[in-house]
């Protein structure tokens, strides 16, 4: 994920990224007020907006890109995590982020996942099925199977309707790197139980591929993160987001 690695030039004229903010011009380091906004009618008529510096300009976005958070985080209980990121990107130059709000998401995700595609379900089916219930113990020539059965399932990302409203979609939209581990697996007669360790690494930064796409090009919103991350007069660090849970899979022999 790169930061840093484009003029003035490049963003205008590549990427179409001439109006940013309402706050601030990060090319001219000027305030922008309703008299110097290019769409007002008084544009022009009392000259430049007030030079800033551009540290000052970078907080005038960063205040701005959490302020407008908000239309994707609307409600529930994870909703403040986006902004926690967005000021952990101006603050923690690049250094790994983990909160407890994020891993407690992201568990609830993996236990709400009632769909055909849940890595959870999958397994819970291979244990069911693959157990040897006589002799009490997992056959080592099924083990395989375990892995299939990950690799058939969907893996956990914030990707469902309400992750558009609820702060997640916005916080993690997609997962860089997933590993999976059985951590333990007991077998008392006719039931079992398994221990699972998830931990999962995204990125907190944008791509060319992202601000490429008019659903992100339109919002204020992207333009300010693309432009304080790749911009050379700012380069803010992007940085990995990490997350882990560790859920019990329990069923039985004779389960339906």
């Amino acid at each position: 994920m790169r930061c840093g690695d484009l003029t003035e030039a490049q963003l205008k004229s590549q990427y179409r990224l001439v109006d940013v903010s309402t706050r601030a011009n990060p090319y001219t380091l000027t305030k922008i007020t309703p008299f110097n906004q290019p769409q007002s009618m008084f544009y022009g008529s009392r000259g430049e907006g007030e030079k800033i510096t551009r540290q000052q300009c970078a907080a005038m976005l960063f205040d701005e890109f959490r302020d407008l958070s908000r239309l994707f985080s609307v409600y529930g209980p994870y909703s403040h995590l986006i902004e926690k990121m967005i000021t952990h990107m101006q603050n923690g130059n690049g250094t790994p982020f983990r909160d407890v709000s994020l891993d407690q998401a992201f568990k609830e995700h993996i236990l709400n996942d009632k769909t055909r595609n849940s890595i959870r379900l999958w397994l819970k089916d291979v244990f069911k099925n693959r157990i040897d219930w006589e002799n009490q113990y997992f056959p080592t020539d099924k083990k395989d199977e375990l892995r299939t059965a990950i690799m058939k399932g969907k893996l956990p990302k914030f990707d469902r309707l309400l992750d558009n409203f609820n702060g997640m979609g916005i916080t993690v939209h997609d997962t860089w790197a997933t590993h999976i581990t059985i951590k333990s697996l007991n077998i008392d007669n006719d039931h079992y139980r398994a221990v699972v360790h998830y931990k999962v690494q995204d990125q907190f930064g944008l791509d060319v591929d992202d601000i490429s796409k008019f659903k992100f090009n339109q919002f204020l919103f992207f333009r300010i993160w693309f432009v304080v991350q790749r911009y050379n007069q700012f380069e803010f660090k992007p940085f990995m987001t990490n997350m882990e849970s560790t859920i019990e899979i329990t069923g039985g022999r004779n389960e339906i």
